[in-house]
């Protein structure tokens, strides 16, 4: 791998770290929702969508090669991008429980 290659597949995992936290955050009310059979299958297609479009675009770039570094760089753009998108689930509706009194 050219060190070319090598530095667009870091810049892309990091990228997607961020894209993947902003997404995070937007489906964040059904990812943790109260009932479980809706939490799992968010949660199982967030994940197989999110890996079906690293490695597809991953493919194209170097081949689907997948080294440490590159894994460090999704976690690291995942952290930069949470710290930037968290406000989002503050803006999205909640469910209000009602008080009897």
């Amino acid at each position: 791998m050219t060190l070319e290659v090598q530095i667009q597949s870091i810049v892309y995992s990091c990228v997607f770290g961020m894209t993947i936290s902003l997404f995070f955050n937007l489906l964040y009310k059904y990812l943790f929702h109260n009932k479980k059979i809706i939490k799992f299958i968010s949660t199982e297609l967030f994940i197989i969508i999110s890996l079906i479009i690293y490695f597809t675009i991953l493919r194209k770039i170097n081949y689907g090669i997948v080294t440490y570094y590159f894994i460090i760089m999704i976690i690291i753009g995942f952290l930069i991008g949470n710290r930037k998108t968290k406000l989002i689930r503050t803006y999205c509706p909640q469910k209000k429980e009602q008080s009897n009194s």
